[in-house]
């Protein structure tokens, strides 16, 4: 009898709303696999910030934890969408490792040309994973996940560029 009391007492997870059942397992399912990415890359931007070396540490090292910040101000935005459109979002770095596609880099030395590359082409592929999201968000008329999700875009693309520009002087 008091587990039943207890168990009627916990509230559902589900936030209502007018998306529907397969619209709030679809946009849940593509913002959770964006959300498992974009902590991939801060950890990833932060990792390379905290053993940047080399001739250019001071403005590799400042880019990179600006970055850094820049991605992990889109984790909770990111999370509460997940949770406007009824779904439940991710809870534990357990998870993020289940989910990233964005792979890890656990090398002792990395040169400041390969971890500028590396996260170039991981801010990449962060863009496209959002693309999809918004694809799928779309598709479900999720307004206010799109319009959030451009923003994400171009603050990836952006970063994108500037680690672009920032390796041109290793090739030149």
């Amino acid at each position: 009898m008091e587990q039943q009391q207890h168990n009627s007492r916990i509230a559902p997870l589900r936030t209502p709303t007018d998306l529907g059942e397969r619209a709030t397992k679809d946009i849940s399912a593509a913002l959770n696999l964006a959300l498992a990415d974009v902590y991939a890359l801060y950890l990833k931007t932060k990792n390379f910030h905290w053993h940047m070396s080399g001739t250019h540490f001071r403005d590799l090292h400042l880019l990179l934890d600006e970055q850094a910040d820049q991605i992990f101000a889109m984790t909770d935005p990111m999370a509460e969408r997940v949770r406007k459109v009824g779904g439940t979002t991710i809870r534990s770095i357990g998870q993020i490792s289940r989910l990233q596609r964005i792979s890890d880099n656990d090398a002792e030395f990395v040169t400041p040309q390969d971890m500028l590359s590396e996260l170039c082409q991981d801010n990449r592929a962060l863009t496209a994973s959002l693309r999809a999201a918004h694809d799928v968000c779309a598709e479900h008329r999720d307004i206010a996940s799109t319009a959030q999700i451009e923003v994400w875009i171009d603050e990836s693309e952006r970063r994108s560029w500037f680690l672009y520009e920032a390796t041109r002087h290793f090739h030149s």
